[in-house]
């Protein structure tokens, strides 16, 4: 299982981990961005950032749950938020604060962009996670 440490001489992070440390024979699962879209490809809470970031850790949930990992299981994440200021990263920020990817905690980075690839978009996260088990993964 991986290691999550807060190093002692860096300022202590709000909620993340300076370092996650993954044992050898670990499988891990790397997802593409998880975007803020339906089932049917609709836009889920245009012009709310909160509504979109719950929307974004609903399908990394049923991306991670398709290759036998969880939200809990993740070491790494970047969080890209539309935003050049930091009240919408904090909006966003606090969404992710109260999933389950701070039960790592894991390691993260979260920035702000001037546009991601959907119109309307304004949030979207990747992510490493360890895939307990030898379960196959079908593609």
């Amino acid at each position: 299982m991986a290691q999550h440490r807060t190093v002692p001489a860096l300022f202590p992070p709000p909620g993340y981990a300076h370092t996650a440390v993954v044992e050898p024979g670990e499988r891990l699962a790397f997802l593409a961005g998880a975007v803020p879209l339906d089932a049917d490809g609709k836009l889920v809470g245009p012009g709310d950032f909160a509504a979109q970031a719950r929307q974004v850790l609903a399908n990394l949930e049923t991306a991670l749950d398709s290759v036998g990992s969880s939200l809990p299981l993740v070491v790494a994440s970047t969080v890209y938020v539309v935003a050049d200021a930091p009240g919408p990263l904090s909006e966003v920020w606090d969404v992710v604060n109260a999933s389950g990817l701070a039960a790592g905690p894991h390691t993260s980075t979260l920035l702000g962009v001037a546009c991601l690839g959907y119109t309307g978009q304004l949030v979207e996260i990747t992510v490493t996670a360890v895939v307990p088990g030898a379960a196959a993964v079908e593609g």
